[in-house]
Order: C-alpha cells, then structure tokens, then sequence
C-alpha cells in the first residue's frame, strides 16, 4: 500500500499503479491519480508549509483549486522547477520532486515562527505605520529586509525548459465546470446539433460527485453517472471535452481564456507534448456550473494543520482512499458535514464528536449519528485547539456557557455552509443580488447569451438542478436523480469561539493571516468600505484571492459596521480564477520570439544588395544602403542625390494598409477622419488627418477610393495595430448601424515606392492596362492593373515631393516585382534607397511624420495642416475637442521650419528652444526641435520644431541651448525644396 492512512476498498484509485516522489527530501509511494496532498496524507502527513505573516504551521485545508495553505515548489531536475503549486490539484507523477517552501531551515523548526509570538506587533495595517523613522533606514534596512520576506515560494533561477502552447476556438456553447449541471448542459445542448466545449478543472468529471456517494441519477451511482455521460461526450463529433483545463478569466462578448494543464502529470511527457494550453474561446453562449465553495468554521486557532473542510476530508476518503485521521472531530453548522462524518466512521474511523453550533439540527441526522455511536454537541462550539505541528485536541463548550470540555482529536473536518462560485460570472460584468434567507450572493442580471445554472445559481434540489440545466442545453431532461439527505443550515461570519478578544487569532484568511479581530480593528480604524477593508487587512488578495474567506470578511465588517450585510457590499472578482503560470500565458513569445521580428517580402533582397538595417516598431527596414567605402553619410547623401536627380527605390511595405468596404464606407470615414471623403470619386487619393476624441493628432495616411464601396486605407508603420483597433472601436461602440466591415491588409501587400524624374521610365515597360500620363493618371490617382503580370494597385503619391509611384502586389510577388524595377532603375542611374533618405527628402518637402513631429498634444492646425479639417461636416472623432477655448488659443506651439545660422551645424533632435540664451535659470522653453538633418540636395542643415506661436516668429532667430554651446537658428516656413511643387507633378 501507499501509507498508512490509505483504506482498504475505499477510494477510486488502483492499488496496483503506483508512483515515487520526495517530499523535503524524503521518499513516499503514492497511487496513480494521486495528488500530492492525498499522497502525504495517505502517508499521516498533514504539516505541509508555514503561513505568510506568522509562519505558523499550516496543513491541507481544502482539496481543490481554493486551497489557501498548501503552496509547495514541484521540480523535475533543476531546468523544471515551479514555485506556488497547489498541492491539492497537483497530481503526483513517478519521480516528482517536491519541497515546501516560506520555512527555514525546516519545515518543522522555522526560526520565522517567532514572528508569531510578536504578533501584537503585526496587527492589520502595521504597514501604513511603521517604517517610517528613521528616514535613512528605508533603503537600507527595511526595504531589503521586506523584499528578501515578500513571497512564499523561491522563482526559478534557470530558463524554463518546458514549451507550451496556445489554441483559438469557436464554439456555440461553452460550458464551465463538469458536475452534475455542467454534464447535464452539455449533453443537452450537444443533442442538438451544437457544438460544445466542456471544460473542468479536475482530472475526472463528476465535481461534487467526486465526494458525494449518496447521490444517484438515471439509475446509476452518481460518479459512475459523470463517467458514463463523459465518455458519451467524447464519442460525439461536435462535442470537445477538456479535463485538468480550468475558465480562468471570461471577458467581454463570450470570450473566454482556459489554461490546460496537459503533461503536469506525466512522469515522463512525450517531447512534442506542451506543458500546458491557453484556450482562447469565442462561444456563443456560455453556461457556468462552478459549483460552490465550502466554507471554514471561524473560530480560535483554526489553522492547525489536520483540521480542514468537511468536503475535502470525504473527496480524500471517497474519491482517493485517505482517511484524514485516527480520531476525527467534526465542527459544523451544515448538514453536510454529518455526511462526513457518517462516511468516515462507516470506513472504520473514530468519530471524535460532532460539534454543531445550531441548537436544533436535523433530527433525522442526530439518530443516524446516535445509530452509528456518534456523539452530537448540539448547541455547541468549538473555543479552541491545541496542538503544535499537528492539532491534538479540541475545546468545546455549550453557546454562551463557561464550561469547556477538551475533546483528544487528531483531525478536525469543519464546515460553515457553501458558498456559490459567481467569479467568472463576475468577471462577465454580471450583477449579483443577496439571497437573505441563505446568506449568500447569486447571479442576478446575466451578460448577453449567458446563463448560470447548479450550484453556483443557488439551485439546491437535484432534480430542480438537472431541470435547469437541460433547459439552459436547450432540450428537456431526460432522467431524473435524487440524494440520500436534503442539506440546509450554514453561517458567515466569526462563530462562538472566536471571540471579541483582540487577542484571539481565529483566521479567516489563512494565507495572509487575517484574523476576525483584524477586520474589527479596521472598522475601528474609519475603514467603511469593504474594498478599503480588504487593503487596510489584505483579506482576499492571496492567491486564492479569498475564494474562502470572503463572506466571512464581509459579515464580520458587517456586524461591526452595524449594516446590513448587502449594504457593505462585495469585493471586485477579477481574473485569473485561479493562478496562471507565466509560461502558460507567455506561449512561444519568449526568446527571440517575445518581440517578434517582422520582414518585409523584400528583405532577403535587400539584405543582399548590401542594407544596413534599423529596428521600426516590430519591423526590420533598411535605413541605407552602402556601397564600397562609404560611411553612412557618404551613403545617405548619395540616396539623395540620386532620388532627386534621378531616381530612387524604396521598401514601403511596412506602412499600414485598412480595407474598408461596404455600403457606409465612406459616411464611417468621415466620422473617423478629420476631412471629407464622400466627395472623393474613385481613381483618386486624398490625405488624411485622424484625431481623438480631445481634437489631437492620432494618425495620417493617403486614403484611396478604388470604387464606390472600397477605400484603401494606408496609416503610419507604427500606427497600423493602433488605428484599426481605434476604427474597430468606434464602428462597434459608437456607430455600430454603419454597414462596413474592416480588413486588415498590411501582410497581404507588398509595396515598393519609385521615387523621382525618372519614376515613370522605369515602371511604364511593366504596366499593364493603366495610362500612366499625366493627364490620365495625375498626383494623387489610383488604379487597379497589372505590374510584371501580376494584380497592382498603383498609386500615384510621393512623400519625396518628386514624381512618385508606390506599387501594391501581392506579397508573395514582392521580392520578383522588387528586383525588376531595381535592375531597371540602376539601368538608368538610379539606386536603392532607405528610410533616412526617406526622412531627408520628405523633411526638404515640409511632410511630417506624426509621432515624431506631433506629441500627443498637437491638433491639425499646430502642425500646419488646418486645411484638412473640413469647416463643413457635423461630425467626426475629435470635432468637439477642436473647439475647446485651450486648442483654439494664441500661444500655442506650432510646427515651422529652422535654419541654422551656422549651415553646417545640425541641432540635435529634442534640443530646447528659448528666445534668450543668456536668461537666468530656470529659462523660458518655447518649444523644442523635433527633426533635423544635413540636406545634401540643399548642402546645409534643416529642421522641423514646435514653437510657441511659432508662426508668428517667422524671420526671428531663436536658440538651441546645449551644454557646450549655443545654436542660433531663424525660424522659416516649412518647405525648403521645390516650394512651388512642379517637381510633383512632372
């Protein structure tokens, strides 16, 4: 056998499979199915870490994901190590290496357990008290020492070795939890042709049936029951059942996020196997069936180890084999709790006493107890317990009596009610409402195409249950079930035993030692609001984020507030449900793909000719291209040269590029953009100036219409992700009757810019079935053809101020189309050019760059392009914002142009500007140089600032003052090449 505490016939688990693991260094033999606390306690091990504030010794409380206590380091070897496991889900696997942690140097001997006998000194909120005197010890004394004890367990040192995985699904019904509702849903919902995603947490479905024996439905032992319908649901098609996957977080619209734990427990998981899964999870409805939550008994000393939830005690018993212990108390003020019991003393272990603090239970439970020699306390309390690594005895006594009675135990199963897991329909945005006469919350209002049905709606009678359930799969119930006994009773709150004493530690919240009494010294403090009381106490903002110590936090505040529960209020759910490994989240971005590195279709080509390349955002671009003995700026300045006497080539492909297509196409941009797009025709560009709703620039771009319901959108390489999700929200949010629909197609195209005199040479051999003359195809046009035979939409556009042509193809053509107009244009002088000629040549034409000459706080007109908002419209994203008295001021900073008084002197980008450099400090700043370059067409220096009243200053000389000298430059209009524009139109 596996221990010494593991029964004989009694669990589900088979003898015969058997695992080694280490805990602390020891060797222990579990059974296949195992989890690591059902093994240690199989083998009489309850003491498994050490509490958070106090270090006080801790054993298993729960066994399940709500587990508070039981954190422990799991390893592999030294590559596959993971902190903070609940060893109450972790299941053991051959050769498992597990260890405690918050202890040293041992588990059983922790010098921080004198942290408990200063207590007093740690009250709530110590923390906003202390640590402030002397000044000077903060970061030398106590910061370090508050780091070196923030924690529980040790974060791996060494690169994650594991890999890990990531799933996108669709479904018309999820379905969240597999007991008894959650199967029943499924299988109803799955008979009607839909498809269905059931997820659990647990290893095996069934959930409270893994305890539950007195439940039988269609005939058939509960749990055997799950297993059929199980294994039912997995031979159907439409159906996908996931096991050990746990809803963590449900966000807006029915999408919902499941982490998988798909090889935790195998002791040796194949290589191509992820650790673990994110499901990311569109449905179409979702059903909850979480089930519920018991509830501990808040009373002195009720964290030794050994004494745990009345449902765990029975899951170990029923669902692995374990007895919990030799002499068992029982502490309660539910019905269920008499089933452990029952169950326990039926496997030949001794009953103790069950201690009820109701004065009148069930008397058809009292004579099952009496028949099975098991002594009832009715009207009593549990005071106390004793015991140091283990407890070993309780002290009981009559409600309000004096007299106590020390009762020998060596576990205590305890139970103050259940309470309905509403997280995930939190988290959905649903309201709750307060069931008075059960104490507890249930779903009220829903989120859209979501239902909560089981336990977790308050629905309490099985057969009302499976009712509600088929009904939510959409088909009437096909059997029927029933329980050995109907549960009722329950409390929130600090039962008799714990006490007003300020003294008393009757612990609510075990993993951050939050007793009772801290929750009244909060009130007591002028904390009114229970969000101020969870921060002021901590109280459930663990890792179990107070799954079990809510309600009991909440109807102590109560009490103390002298409101009515409701009235306080209740604690934000947020996600993840339960902890999510970083891995699991991360996926494959980590290493050279946390930052992914994107390429355009010409890059190999452009690394061949030679490219040095810069980082944009996500993108490699080539920044310029060096021939044999050039520097970089013997290079640029060739670029430029070339471009404006010539010709040039450049990769465009990284720009962003938005479909936009449907009946209201151009009525939604003109809601988006600042100008007019309903009077564009097709065949033709325009320029476009998106703003925020506060009326600034957000984005710039040329907009092409190619047909009466089809623009192309481009935006800047950086704004892409940006601009779509801004033009998503607002069609979805604020404008949803529009008939458009937007695609991304930035990946789909690849665009190459042929820039200069000759533009027009070297492209026209491979146009097919477009006039390329100026009258035909003038600035600004845009026309759907064939380039090298294959699809184009060529637009006619220049961010150079030279004749220009930018040619979309598909991108899988890019790099063929990309070397034909290269060869072509060397053909006739011309050269490759990259994204610093880019800025130089569009900085000679007065063009701007937003994100580099605008801020954040520049409108259209500070940056000279008041022109491109209509004085017209009605509406749009931003209209408001423009006319607020602050952006419509004189004194605001404005984009113009600089010119040195020193030609060869190029300021620094970023450089602050003043009107006198000789003003004492702290001087006036009027604005500061944005861009600035050494412009070889123009053989001197040029920038772009934003200046304060900077129009207005044209002709003045203004200062650049740096730290070894000063820069005089005369403001200028922004143009400083071609001011009359006929190179564009060429």
């Amino acid at each position: 056998m596996s221990g010494a505490y593991r029964i004989k016939g009694a669990g589900r688990l088979t003898p015969a499979r058997t695992a080694r693991f280490t805990f602390d260094g020891k060797i222990y033999q579990a059974l296949e199915g195992d989890t690591v606390a059902s093994a240690l306690l199989a083998n009489g091990v309850h003491l498994i870490g050490r509490s958070f504030k106090y270090h006080r010794p801790r054993g298993f409380l729960s066994a399940g994901p709500e587990e508070p206590n039981a954190l422990i380091d799991v390893s592999r070897d030294s590559l596959r190590k993971q902190p903070n496991v609940r060893a109450t889900v972790q299941e053991v696997f051959d050769g498992a290496i597990i260890a405690s942690q918050n202890r040293f140097p041992s588990l059983s001997f922790d010098v921080g357990a004198i942290n408990d006998f200063f207590s007093p000194m740690f009250a709530a909120g110590f923390y906003y008290k202390t640590f402030m005197w002397p000044k000077a010890a903060w970061h030398k004394i106590y910061e370090p020492l508050i780091r070196r004890a923030a924690g529980l367990g040790n974060a791996p040192t060494e690169p994650d070795a594991d890999h890990y995985s990531s799933r996108y699904a669709h479904c018309d019904v999820l379905v969240a939890g597999g007991g008894v509702a959650g199967l029943t849903a499924a299988l109803a919902a799955a008979k009607t042709g839909a498809s269905v995603i059931l997820a659990d947490e647990n290893a095996e479905v069934g959930g409270a049936l893994r305890f539950d024996t007195g439940t039988v439905i269609d005939g058939l032992p509960g749990f055997d029951w799950a297993q059929k319908v199980f294994g039912e649901l997995r031979s159907m098609p439409n159906v996908r059942v996931l096991t050990r996957t746990t809803a963590f977080g449900y966000y807006n619209h029915n999408f919902l996020a499941l982490a998988e734990r798909v090889t935790d427990h195998l002791a040796v998981p194949a290589r191509h196997q992820p650790r673990e899964r994110l499901w990311q999870v569109r449905a179409k409805k979702v059903i909850l069936a979480a089930g519920a939550i018991e509830r501990h008994m808040v009373f002195a000393n009720n964290d030794r180890p050994g004494i745990m939830l009345a449902s765990a005690a029975r899951t170990y018993l029923n669902h692995y084999g374990v007895a919990i212990g030799e002499n068992v108390g029982v502490y309660t003020a539910h019905d269920s709790a008499y089933e452990t019991a029952f169950d326990l003393k039926k496997a030949g272990v001794k009953i103790a006493a069950i201690v009820d603090c109701r004065e009148a239970p069930d008397p058809k439970l009292l004579d099952e107890a009496r028949a099975l020699g098991i002594e009832v306390l009715a009207g009593h309390s549990v005071y106390d317990t004793a015991g140091r690594l283990r407890v070993s005895s309780m002290t009981v006594g009559r409600n309000g009596g004096s007299n106590k009675r020390k009762i020998a135990i060596d576990a205590l199963a305890v139970s103050a009610g259940w309470t309905p897991s509403v997280h995930l329909f939190s988290q959905s945005r649903g309201k709750l409402k307060f069931d008075v006469e059960n104490q507890r919350f249930l779903p009220d209002i829903h989120a859209p195409q979501s239902v909560s049905i089981g336990a977790c709606a308050g629905t309490d009678e099985l057969d009302e249950l499976i009712a509600e359930a088929s009904a939510a799969g959409g088909s009437a119930a096909e059997f029927s079930g029933q329980n050995a006994r109907s549960w009722a009773g329950g409390m929130i709150g600090a039962a008799e035993g714990a006490g007003e004493d300020t003294g008393v530690k009757a612990f609510i919240d075990f993993q951050h030692d939050v007793c009772a009494k801290d929750i009244r010294l909060a009130v007591r403090e002028g904390m009114h609001s229970i969000e101020h009381i969870k921060r002021f106490t901590t109280n459930g903002m663990a890792s179990d984020q107070g799954k079990l110590s809510n309600m009991h936090g909440l109807a102590i505040a109560s009490e103390a507030l002298g409101k009515d529960l409701p009235k306080v209020g209740l604690t934000t759910f947020r996600q993840p449900y339960t902890p999510v490994t970083f891995g699991t989240l991360i996926n494959h971005s980590r290493g050279a793909l946390f930052d992914p590195t994107r390429k355009t279709p010409m890059h190999d080509e452009e690394a061949a000719a030679g490219a040095v390349f810069e980082d944009v955002g996500n993108w490699k671009r080539a920044w310029f291209f060096p021939r044999a003995g050039e520097d970089l700026h013997e290079a640029i300045n060739r670029e430029c040269r070339t471009v404006r006497e010539t010709v040039g080539v450049f990769d465009a492909s990284t720009l962003g590029k938005i479909e936009v297509v449907g009946p209201d196409a151009a009525k939604f941009l003109n809601l988006i953009y600042t100008n007019a797009w309903d009077t564009l025709k097709p065949g033709r560009c325009r320029y476009g100036i998106m703003t925020r709703e506060d009326g600034f620039v957000y984005d710039d771009g040329v907009v092409g219409r190619l047909a009466e319901d089809r623009f192309h959108v481009t935006t800047t390489t950086g704004g892409a992700p940006r601009v779509l999700q801004h033009m998503e929200d607002y069609l979805q949010t604020e404008f949803p009757g529009l008939n458009v629909w937007l695609t991304s197609a930035t990946e789909q195209w690849a665009v190459i810019a042929v820039q200069g005199p000759k533009a027009r040479d070297v492209i026209a051999p491979f146009v097919e079935g477009i006039d390329l003359s100026s009258e035909a195809f003038p600035h600004m046009a845009v026309a759907e053809g064939k380039f090298c035979g294959v699809p184009t939409r060529l637009f006619r556009v220049s961010f150079t101020g030279e004749l220009g042509f930018e040619i979309n193809v598909p991108a899988d053509y890019g790099a063929a189309v990309w070397q034909t107009i290269r060869e072509r244009a060397e053909a006739v002088g011309g050269c490759l050019y990259g994204t610093e000629t880019m800025h130089i040549l569009r900085a000679e034409k007065g063009y701007i760059i937003v994100g580099q000459d605008t801020d954040g706080t520049v409108t259209p007109d500070d940056a000279g392009l008041g022109w491109a908002v209509s004085k017209k419209k009605t509406d749009f994203v931003g209209i408001r914002g423009l006319k607020r008295p602050d952006l419509m001021r004189s004194g605001r900073k404005q984009l113009v142009g600089l010119l040195t008084k020193d030609p060869q002197i190029v300021p620094e980008e970023g450089g602050q500007i003043v009107a006198d450099p000789n003003q004492p400090k702290p001087m006036t700043m009027l604005g500061h140089v944005t861009s600035a370059y050494w412009s070889e067409n123009l053989g001197r220096s040029i920038a772009f600032a934003l200046v304060a009243d900077g129009r207005a200053r044209v002709g003045e000389t203004l200062y650049i003052p740096l730290v070894d000298k000063t820069i005089a430059a005369e403001v200028t209009d922004m143009v400083f090449f071609d001011k009359e524009g006929a190179r564009l139109n060429g």
